[in-house]
């Protein structure tokens, strides 16, 4: 498709040409669609959520979930492989939590919003990531 000439002509050239600057970039709708897809999944959702409050390890998150270790490893893959988790090794142990990212303070945040929910307070204080 000419991205200069539409078939139809609504007076908006300088702003349709911009979107389809935008629309044209498909490795980054791709991305977002990645990120949606791992967030498709009620358990990843509830994983991702626990983790923007705190850092755990995999057997805490399997007890808190009343799930199998590696079921918790299967889903925490694809979170960290999207970028929205991030681990650290102390021992044998492998912690993770929520990317201090843009990308994911607004996923938790659409999160609490559509569950009308807040971020719970740990130990009286504000949690920090």
């Amino acid at each position: 498709m000419n991205k200069n000439k539409l078939p139809h002509d609504h007076g908006e050239t300088g702003k349709i040409a911009v979107i389809q600057e935008h629309i044209s970039r498909v490795d980054s709708f791709q991305t977002v669609a990645d990120i949606f897809k791992q967030l498709g999944d009620t358990t990843r959702i509830r994983i991702f959520w626990l983790l923007c409050h705190c850092e755990e390890c995999v057997i805490n998150i399997s007890a808190m979930l009343d799930m199998s270790s590696p079921a918790i490893s299967h889903h925490l893959r694809p979170l960290k492989n999207s970028g929205l988790l991030i681990s650290r090794r102390k021992g044998k142990e492998v912690y993770y939590r929520a990317a201090d990212t843009p990308q994911s303070q607004l996923l938790h945040q659409m999160i609490e919003q559509v569950m009308e929910i807040a971020c719970p307070e740990l130990r009286g204080e504000p949690h920090e990531r």
